[in-house]
């Protein structure tokens, strides 16, 4: 069965989520995914929140830049909000916009690197381990461990687009993340390269793959739709997005779903009129259409 969720998007200003989660679990939407852009709201801070103020809802923050956070500390607040609510958290890391770490003063030379040693680093804390990683590049910790480990650490996903970060996520990752404006094929190459990650380090589990899925309902749908299209430098067709009811939304994730997607997520537009209506459409709408 296909994980339909949906998007608070960054341009929301921090004190409308609660209303937009709150929103979310009554209608039964399965998650809620919120962005960590440099240099809106805190993720850490923002889903903290959202799951304190629902009963069942996952909450999902994508993606969270590592050059911003030494490992310690994100392995701190990740166990302490899986501990909170036990099974909703859904944390994805990811390189960060290298415009945006080099504003921030943290761009690093190899990306990949950072990632590869800061994912191992943070399984092992999540996982209650001692860890010592004297000989990395990067992440260089001494004997830290954490008092307050989670009972059970949630799923690392890792948002990535370029063939090495994807192999990569396949290999030291349990899902990946594939952003707004990829296409159906775009969906099975990138599954290629997952899979090639995931057979070379041994990895036979299943490996998750979420897509953001560009979508526009109600009033001028098609016509916010194709200005978002725009916005993203994007042509807009119906291979990177949807405008329409929610049986034309529900037919869009099919495909995306059939495409290698296990989690097809609703990304609304900015100018999106009302983001509460928008993720009760994706639960009470699109969702049940699914089976």
């Amino acid at each position: 069965m296909t994980v339909v969720g949906a998007i608070a998007l960054p341009s929301l200003p921090p004190e409308r989520l609660p209303a937009v989660a709150r929103a979310a679990d009554a209608s039964g939407l399965a998650e809620l995914w919120l962005w960590e852009d440099s240099f809106f709201a805190g993720g850490i801070a923002a889903t903290g929140a959202l799951l304190a103020g629902t009963e069942r809802l996952k909450v999902a923050v994508g993606v969270l830049p590592v050059p911003l956070r030494a490992v310690p500390l994100l392995a701190m607040e990740l166990a302490a909000l899986e501990r909170l609510a036990p099974g909703r958290l859904v944390p994805a890391l990811g390189h960060g916009v290298q415009e945006w770490m080099g504003q921030a003063g943290v761009r690093v030379g190899s990306p990949l690197t950072l990632l590869r040693e800061y994912t191992a680093a943070l399984r092992a804390l999540l996982a209650g381990e001692e860890v010592s990683t004297p000989d990395n590049r990067y992440v260089r910790l001494d004997r830290v461990r954490l008092t307050w480990p989670p009972a059970s650490s949630p799923p690392l996903h890792i948002g990535s687009e370029g063939p090495r970060s994807l192999r990569l996520s396949g290999e030291i990752a349990d899902g990946t993340v594939l952003t707004g404006g990829t296409t159906p094929d775009g969906v099975r190459a990138a599954r290629e390269h997952i899979e090639q990650g995931r057979w070379a380090a041994g990895r036979p589990r299943p490996h998750r793959v979420t897509v953001y899925l560009r979508a526009a309902t109600g009033r001028d749908a098609a016509a916010r739709l194709e200005a978002d299209a725009r916005r993203w430098g994007l042509e807009q067709d119906d291979d990177n997005g949807v405008a329409g009811d929610a049986a034309a939304v529900a037919a869009a994730v099919r495909r995306w779903a059939d495409a290698g997607a296990y989690a097809v997520i609703l990304q609304p537009t900015a100018d999106d009129p009302d983001p509460e209506g928008f993720v009760r459409f994706a639960a009470s709408e699109v969702a049940p259409l699914l089976g």
